[in-house]
């Protein structure tokens, strides 16, 4: 999963939240930083019930927050997201190869686009796609 701070940075720059099921976000400067959440249809608990594990269900959460404004959450994109969201803002350009290789220590991350390459380095692939999305959102705009 992509890290926090990249994931605010992508916000900062302008990346849209279409938020949908299984999405995971946090909920920034509220003493949760470190907790990740995820938008489902039913709540569902891991529990131990006479020992065993079970899975238990519940129609509401018991949590003092009712709601959030989802301006106010950090969306945290899965690598799929982050490609596809790459792939999207890159539409319009002619794109001669995004490759993701792994050295067995590093993600890296390549663009080849007709007028620019780039390449970016991480230890997880979702960032090393997030940091080559923030280098395209935060590219001035050619007009």
């Amino acid at each position: 999963m992509i890290s926090l701070p990249l994931a605010r940075e992508l916000k900062q720059a302008g990346l849209v939240w279409p938020a949908t099921v299984n999405d995971f976000f946090a909920i920034p400067d509220r003493g949760m930083d470190d907790r990740v959440f995820v938008i489902t249809d039913l709540m569902a608990n891991l529990d131990i019930f006479r020992g065993w594990p079970v899975v238990t269900f519940h129609g509401s959460a018991e949590w003092a927050l009712d709601y959030i404004l989802t301006a106010e959450l950090i969306w945290l994109p899965t690598e799929l997201q982050l490609r596809e969201a790459l792939f999207k803002l890159l539409a319009g350009e002619i794109l001669k190869s995004l490759q993701l290789t792994y050295d067995g220590r590093i993600y890296h991350c390549a663009v080849d686009l007709e007028a620019e390459s780039v390449h970016f380095e991480a230890s997880i692939a979702a960032d090393a796609y997030g940091q080559t999305l923030l280098h395209f959102l935060d590219r001035p705009d050619p007009d």
